[in-house]
């Protein structure tokens, strides 16, 4: 490949990857209100349901990159929804678990199964090949983004 071809595909690559990130964004905020919740709560709701729980609120915030403080408010938020329960922990009081309430989250995983239907059919498009490809760019691109998430936290503020 020519490095002018690169170049162009990269630039593409990039430009497609702003547009889809942005229209994910907007997706996303349009399960939460079609759910009357906050877009992070919908967010955090698909990771809970990837991984047995329960979980620390710590565990929360490394799963979703938020701070303690603002994973502690999330829980807030799904536990007076009915999403999750705090527990003390019954080997150690000092600690609270999370766990999701599964006849709770039938709204949600509702929405999405609908959803899912065409996002698989697009999947089904792709070769196993290049099904690979993409889900290790995906995986990848994921923790880069965790990456540069734990970054911003570190450094200010611009004015």
């Amino acid at each position: 490949m020519t490095e002018s071809r690169r170049a162009r595909l990269s630039a593409e690559l990039s430009n497609q990857a702003r547009r889809y990130l942005a229209a994910y964004v907007l997706f996303n905020q349009a399960v939460a209100d079609h759910l009357g919740l906050h877009p992070t709560d919908v967010q955090c709701l698909s990771l809970l349901t990837m991984e047995r729980g329960p979980f620390t609120v710590k565990r929360i915030a490394d799963m979703t990159g938020l701070t303690t403080g603002s994973a502690t408010r999330l829980v807030d938020r799904l536990e007076r929804g009915g999403y999750v329960v705090r527990e003390s922990d019954r080997n150690d009081r000092r600690r609270v678990l999370v766990t999701p309430v599964p006849e709770n989250l039938t709204r949600v995983t509702a929405v999405w199964d609908e959803l899912g239907k065409d996002w698989q059919a697009l999947l089904d498009e792709h070769t196993e090949e290049e099904l690979e490809v993409i889900t290790e760019h995906m995986r990848r691109a994921h923790d880069l983004g965790h990456a540069q998430t734990q970054y911003l936290r570190t450094r200010p503020k611009p004015d």
